[in-house]
């Protein structure tokens, strides 16, 4: 068994699509749209491993408010490889603007991370 993708709800598709494309060597398909329910979305595919599917509609805000449960999903963690790769991707990412919430180090269990803030809030594990 594995994870095959997560599903993160935007309110800013295409800029959630531009960011993930620009600092993770993700390839997008082609934008699907459903216009019975106004949702659309992209998935996001790493050159291996599980995918990233970004999903909008515009009642989100509201669909979401209704929800009853609040707990979930806290983060998500991207393995690029190296120590090098997560300290230059990390500050790739300060220097576009975005949030870095963590600073590169090594973490009581081992792990060599960053975490940073995508341009909706999502937090993301940088991982060698």
């Amino acid at each position: 068994m594995k994870i095959e993708h997560i599903a993160l709800w935007t309110s800013d598709l295409e800029k959630m699509k531009e960011f993930y494309l620009n600092f993770f060597e993700l390839e997008s398909n082609e934008k699907y749209y459903n216009p019975k329910k106004e949702f659309s979305s992209y998935f996001l595919s790493f050159k291996k491993g599980a995918r990233i599917e970004l999903m909008h509609r515009p009642d989100i805000s509201d669909f979401m408010d209704n929800l009853d449960a609040k707990l979930g999903l806290t983060h998500f963690a991207i393995s690029v490889g190296s120590k090098n790769k997560v300290d230059a991707i990390t500050e790739t990412i300060r220097k576009n603007g975005f949030k870095v919430i963590g600073e590169p180090r090594t973490t009581g269990d081992g792990y060599y991370e960053s975490v940073i803030a995508d341009p909706e809030g999502n937090l993301i594990e940088i991982t060698e």
